[in-house]
């Protein structure tokens, strides 16, 4: 059934930051024409989490409404590396890197989109070919105040951190690719704002008729706190094995609850709401997070799968039993406890494991343990466990 422009429009906006500009996006609308939807992303790791499927959510979301989906795998942006957030250079990746990693992103991100309907794009397929003289054409369209203007590049300004000259180009670069692909929205994570800018920017110097831009929130992590983040630890990976998904979602607190169902699920706005009813009138938020962790699970491996992790789950943690199966850690010497869980990967980093024993969150051999700065001696075999779900025993030599 083909949506009205205000049918639309609600969609395009739930959970979106916001739209620039959007009475232009109306009109685009309104235009009737299938519109040209970009995102792009930098395959600098080998596999994404659920952090970065709130954009590729919204694209399926504007394919769903009919809309033309370009998926632009910055495997040239990836060598430069993007500055975005950086309080120093960061080094860029090898191209045997950025094409090992771009082949596992197509996989992954067609669990979500349909490759049918999907554009892949590549801007080494036109930024290979631009001349050094074309590159300085294309630099001299922008100034140093207005890269100045970016938060992370005036910070380390101030700062007297050095800002290497390629690290300019990266915001320039994406916007030229806005040109080439004829962009009419780009979407991208509200810390992408300047460079989705841009595009919108560059597209004007150009001639071209501008992109409208998209900004989505930074998805909170399994702690609520930081982003999603593998260096961090608290992170759900779309390659997650069935059973770690499904005691990740159900570690999250039942606030956080509402913000991944906004971001990830693919329940209307409606049937949300009425889940938020159900337990403002005495559902068990476990039931209702139980329902995300199958969906998220189905999505990402198989219905069979998703209902095999939610038996193995009820098994080993509705009584909060302590599994057998669980890894094995011999360390060397005596350590404090917030060091040790950090060693041992229950949290990213030793003040986590300070915060966590703090929230009571952390328990040895299913006692909880009170003091993070606790000094575990050598000798000790125990089982250490952070949440509802992470388990490790532990050997102090």
């Amino acid at each position: 059934m083909i949506k009205t422009v205000a049918e639309q429009l609600a969609i395009i906006k739930r959970g979106a930051e916001e739209i620039l500009v959007e009475k232009e996006l109306v009109e685009k609308l309104e235009s009737g024409k299938a519109l040209r939807v970009k995102a792009g992303f930098d395959p600098t790791a080998a596999d994404l989490h659920l952090g970065h499927t709130v954009l590729i959510n919204k694209l399926k979301q504007f394919q769903d409404l009919g809309h033309e989906v370009l998926f632009l795998i910055g495997d040239f942006t990836a060598m430069i590396g993007d500055p975005t957030g950086k309080s120093a250079t960061r080094p860029p990746l090898t191209a045997e890197d950025v094409a090992k990693n771009a082949e596992t992103y197509k996989e992954q991100v067609f669990k979500i989109l349909d490759p049918a309907k999907t554009t892949v794009m590549f801007n080494s397929e036109w930024m290979s070919k631009m001349s050094a003289a074309e590159l300085i054409q294309l630099a001299g369209k922008m100034t140093v105040a207005r890269m100045l203007e970016r938060n992370d590049f005036g910070g380390r300004y101030s700062s007297n951190t050095p800002i290497a000259i390629h690290e300019f180009l990266y915001p320039l670069v994406q916007g030229y690719d806005s040109v080439v692909m004829e962009a009419d929205i780009e979407l991208g994570g509200t810390d992408q704002k300047f460079n989705l800018l841009m595009g919108r920017t560059l597209q004007g110097h150009y001639g071209k008729p501008q992109q409208c831009t998209l900004t989505m929130p930074i998805l909170e992590g399994l702690d609520g706190v930081q982003k999603m983040s593998k260096s961090l630890n608290n992170y759900i990976g779309i390659k997650d094995e069935p059973n770690d998904m499904f005691g990740k979602v159900m570690s999250v607190s039942d606030e956080l609850m509402w913000r991944y169902y906004e971001l990830l699920s693919f329940e209307s706005i409606e049937t949300i709401a009425s889940l938020k009813d159900a337990v403002s009138n005495g559902e068990n938020p476990r039931n209702i997070k139980v329902k995300l962790a199958l969906e998220l699970i189905t999505r990402f491996h198989s219905e069979d799968a998703a209902q095999s992790a939610l038996k193995d789950f009820e098994t080993k943690f509705s009584k909060n039993a302590i599994p057998e199966d669980m890894p094995e850690y011999a360390l060397g010497g005596e350590l404090a406890l917030a060091n040790l869980l950090k060693e041992v990967g229950l949290v990213g980093s030793t003040s986590d494991g300070h915060r966590m024993t703090k929230q009571g969150a952390v328990k040895v051999d299913g006692q909880k343990a009170s003091d993070s700065r606790k000094i575990i001696p050598a000798g000790t075999v125990a089982v250490y466990q952070v949440g509802k779900r992470k388990f490790a025993r532990v050997t102090i030599n």
